[in-house]
């Protein structure tokens, strides 16, 4: 018997017209498809009146996912859409933590990982900001421990290629 196989993580890139109601069309169309997207990141870009969308979803299929970029690729605003390897492309996330700690395990996290201390109460409570790939966030939060944390804010994903 073959083990259950990890779903593989997706980054769909996409430019559109800077217009309302374009975002609910592309996440009616992918739900449509039965797809539950994992994160949803826009921005604007350097061009007026375009906006860059990073969605990342799970699915093994390489033909459903080239099928949901040509379905994307079908909406008017929509300029272009492609998947982005991973092995090519820089994907990042931010994440807002709020924690209890003391000012040794703050020593010790600062020396591993590179986040900004954003307000600190009695030298106990903690709320910092991470930013990097999904990993390191998850190992900080991991290293931290469930206990301590209090609340979690983290933005989903953007990517950009090489």
């Amino acid at each position: 018997m073959t083990p259950p196989t990890q779903m593989k993580r997706r980054a769909i890139l996409l430019f559109m017209l800077d217009r309302p109601g374009v975002l609910n069309k592309i996440s009616m169309l992918i739900r449509r498809k039965m797809y539950n997207v994992e994160t949803l990141t826009v921005c604007a870009t350097h061009r007026p009146g375009i906006s860059r969308m990073t969605l990342t979803l799970t699915e093994d299929d390489d033909d459903r996912t080239l099928q949901v970029i040509r379905q994307i690729e079908k909406v008017t605003e929509v300029i272009s859409a492609k998947e982005l390897d991973i092995d090519q492309s820089f994907w990042r996330e931010v994440a807002i933590l709020k924690f209890e700690s003391n000012d040794s395990q703050i020593e010790h996290l600062q020396n591993k990982y590179p986040f900004e201390v954003l307000d600190c109460q009695n030298n106990e409570l903690y709320i910092v900001q991470l930013a990097g790939t999904s990993r390191m966030i998850d190992d900080f939060m991991e290293e931290l421990g469930k206990d301590c944390l209090i609340e979690t804010a983290r933005s989903g994903f953007t990517a950009m290629e090489r």
